[in-house]
């Protein structure tokens, strides 16, 4: 045993620590008073700082200030607080080494046995409209994450709590076992403190990154988990769903589930690329989404007409899908989709006497959506691949009609460019090699994921189950031969939109004069593999 000013330093165990003395500084502070309270009341010395201290002295709490507890008091404007020997001492100690227990005892260290710290808000500050770089640069935390990591490296010998969610179970334990935490308990904070930490620098190297440069030397992106989902891709694979910290939004923000079972790893891939295809319209529009890829989507002048219209292009692939909307769902169209078998459906609303029909089906996934905020447009499409990140602009923008050229003897009419402008946009949501065949506003064949383009246009053909005449087609990328639009032509579509850009363009282009079909080259291509 080592003695200092304030008592005997021990020579302690990892099993056997005692909390009697805590250092408590927090930006945050949501159920404060009411933790330093109940480390009071079981005898534990608080030491604070700042504005910690006034706000838990103004509750009538008894506080040890860190200068006291230092000898040096707080300089330069805050910034300097908590960066002292004493401190780290007091909590980087091994305390079962008697040595570090009389290098204590022969500077009058005392030993600080649990941390309270939380930091700066810098991701809350960084996202700011308007924000100064002078302001989001004196919200990065310096002592706070330094206290973090002290404590949570010498897990053995002191505890860390870093969110006000810990506080309650973390009092419970010390009242159920005179004052002392688990091993376990004091490992499971670390590994918060430690996350906690991870994701704050993340973000601080990410504001900076973006400042410089596009795609930076590092990439760091923290995420944290959402949800807990029934399995992978097949049953036998575990899968979560993880929101990258701090998004403005992300897949499920502000996103309610009003019935049916849990979601799946299916269904979010599925959600995600319906909400990207029927956010390109503002009039009603609706989405059937199977295996990732649309099967029917269509606009019209109401949910009802857009649903049908989606359906009826391919009946036998919309079984079992997922249905995503862009309006609130009312009673016609809920009697539609009871009549049928959904996985999972999705709008921004739904009136009561929808929802008493809907969900007259027990598995049925009921999602209402409110998030109003959009995706930053900065926002980058990442791939996970083995060992690491494909990383790219989101291929978000389509061309305008006055960026596209037309190509042939025939321009389209305005009907024809309707239709031209409605495929091509849903074209850019198809797996590639992608061909959407369109009439009325809605999709009538579409061919996704063949290795060649002319095998995706057939497909496509065969997919439909109405009368091609006077359709429109679009294709992903330029067509390397002309077979492809001349399987459409034959099947009746008298316009046909595509990038362009073959070596053998004038062959497509021939065959289109030749029968008096309109062609329009966007110059950009949609891939989405």
């Amino acid at each position: 045993m080592a003695t200092t000013d304030q008592g005997p330093v021990e020579v302690t165990q990892p099993g056997e620590v005692r909390v009697r003395r805590a250092l408590l500084t927090v930006s945050d502070k949501r159920g404060l008073v009411e933790f330093a309270r109940g480390l009071a009341d079981l005898g534990v010395e608080i030491v604070s700082t700042g504005g910690t201290a006034r706000e838990l002295t103004g509750a009538g709490l008894s506080v040890r200030a860190i200068d006291d507890y230092t000898g040096f008091p707080e300089i330069l404007d805050g910034r300097v607080k908590t960066l002292n020997p004493k401190i780290y001492a007091g909590l980087l100690a091994v305390r079962s080494n008697p040595e570090h227990v009389a290098t204590l005892a022969d500077h009058g260290i005392e030993p600080i046995d649990l941390v309270c710290v939380n930091l700066y808000p810098f991701e809350r500050t960084a996202a700011r409209r308007g924000v100064s770089d002078e302001e989001v640069i004196e919200n990065i935390d310096i002592g706070g994450p330094t206290l973090i990591r002290a404590a949570a490296k010498n897990h053995q010998f002191a505890a860390v709590v870093v969110t006000p969610e810990s506080y309650d179970a973390v009092l419970e334990e010390l009242r159920m076992t005179d004052g002392r935490l688990s091993e376990q308990t004091r490992e499971a904070l670390a590994l918060d403190a430690f996350s906690y930490t991870a994701r704050y620098d993340a973000a601080i190297s990410r504001w900076f990154a973006e400042r410089e440069d596009d795609f930076p030397a590092m990439y760091p992106r923290v995420y944290e988990k959402v949800l807990e989902l029934t399995y992978g891709e097949n049953p036998h694979q575990r899968a979560a769903y993880y929101a990258t910290a701090g998004a403005r939004t992300h897949l499920l923000s502000m996103v309610s589930k009003l019935h049916g079972r849990e979601l799946s790893f299916n269904n979010l891939l599925d959600l995600d690329s319906g909400r990207r295809l029927v956010g390109e319209y503002e009039i009603p529009s609706v989405a059937i989404l199977k295996h990732n890829n649309p099967c029917g989507v269509s606009v019209a002048s109401t949910p009802l007409e857009a649903y049908e219209r989606a359906f009826e292009c391919d009946p036998l692939s919309a079984y079992g899908g997922v249905y995503i909307f862009n309006r609130k769902v009312e009673a016609d169209v809920a009697q539609k989709l009871h009549e049928t078998f959904v996985e999972l459906v999705f709008a921004p609303g739904y009136t009561d006497e929808a929802l008493e029909i809907l969900t007259q089906k027990p598995n049925i996934r009921i999602l209402e959506d409110q998030e109003r905020r959009t995706e930053p447009i900065a926002e980058h499409d990442v791939r996970r691949v083995r060992g690491g990140l494909l990383v790219q602009d989101r291929d978000e923008d389509l061309e305008s009609r006055d960026e596209m050229r037309v190509v042939t003897e025939r321009p389209p009419t305005e009907r024809e460019w309707g239709e031209l402008l409605f495929a091509w946009k849903v074209c850019k949501h198809v797996r590639s090699n992608a061909i959407v065949l369109a009439k009325n506003l809605a999709t009538v064949g579409i061919g996704a994921g063949q290795m060649s383009r002319v095998d995706s246009v057939e497909l496509a053909i065969r997919k439909s189950h109405r009368s091609l005449d006077g359709a429109a087609m679009a294709s992903d990328a330029f067509f390397p031969f002309a077979d492809g639009p001349q399987a459409a032509i034959d099947a009746g579509c008298r316009a046909i939109i595509q990038p362009g850009g073959s070596k053998r363009d004038e062959e497509v282009i021939e065959a289109c004069n030749a029968a008096s079909v309109a062609m329009v080259f966007t110059s950009r291509r949609h891939f989405r593999h």
